[in-house]
């Protein structure tokens, strides 16, 4: 993948950057593997925004993902790479020796015409998915399971790996991307090599309009509000927040606060705390 930038003829041109999607082979998706699905833009069942700066965006279809991973020791041979609006990494339509198609992530290196495969016995190979007591230490990995049978929910968005550090009992460590170190149990899949479009974390966008494209509305800053609308607000010229720090505007902790419960059942598996 690479990325192209444009002459500024205009403001929103000068900054921008895109993707020149020289690894997509086809347009238009498997239609079998589509469906609408219904965007709540911030809105709960009364219409009242409940997540405030959503809304708007390009319609989109979804595709059906296939994160689990589960149709074991049938190979698959990749037939396309393609576009997906929903995720910034490409998507791979790969089907199967019975003639079923299903999409998976498309992991960097990938190409038309390769084979993949996914059960305990499959070889080391880029794209294919094991359990994660039969990847060697050191390998990187990604669309990890947290729970047996659930299918990948880490580790999924362009660029990213994680990587196998130890193996002790019935768990495998795990370093994530974000640089947190956790216990996994080791019957749980992850696909084999790092997840493809890393460039994508490089893309400009230039101008407002292509974030309002994705969906995203503008966010307002609580010291341009008045006082009955943040307690940030009000003051004459630019006044300082007036507290010990910033809050939302329900006047909770806000920036850098943590937000995880303290008896959640999963800590006992995080080894290091991300960063």
């Amino acid at each position: 993948m690479g990325i192209r930038s444009f002459r500024p003829y205009t403001p929103g041109t000068r900054q921008a950057t895109v993707s020149d999607f020289a690894e997509i082979t086809k347009t238009k998706p498997e239609k079998s593997l589509t469906k609408y699905k219904h965007r709540a833009k911030g809105r709960n069942n009364r219409g009242v925004i409940t997540s405030r700066r959503r809304g708007g965006g390009h319609k989109r279809l979804y595709r059906q993902i296939d994160f689990k991973r589960d149709k074991y020791n049938i190979n698959a041979e990749i037939i396309a790479i393609e576009y997906d609006p929903n995720r910034n990494a490409r998507i791979a339509l790969v089907q199967y020796e019975d003639g079923e198609k299903r999409y998976i992530l498309a992991p960097a290196g990938i190409k038309v015409g390769m084979t993949i495969m996914s059960g305990a016995d499959a070889p080391i190979e880029i794209g294919n998915a094991l359990p994660l007591s039969k990847i060697p230490l050191g390998e990187t990995v990604h669309n990890v399971e947290l729970r047996v049978g659930r299918g990948g929910q880490i580790v999924r968005a362009a660029g990213t790996a994680a990587k196998v550090m130890a193996k002790e009992g019935d768990y495998v460590t795990i370093g994530l991307p974000s640089k947190e170190v956790r216990m996994v149990r080791k019957e749980c899949y992850a696909t084999i090599g790092q997840v493809g479009n890393a460039e994508a974390r490089n893309i400009k966008l230039g101008k407002a309009g292509r974030t309002r494209h994705l969906g995203k509305r503008p966010e307002v800053r609580g010291s341009a509000m008045n006082p009955v609308d943040h307690p940030h607000g009000g003051g004459e010229g630019r006044a300082p927040i007036g507290r010990s720090g910033p809050v939302t505007p329900w006047g909770k902790p806000a920036l850098g606060v943590k937000t995880r419960k303290r008896n959640k059942p999963s800590n006992k598996l995080i080894v290091r705390r991300r960063r």
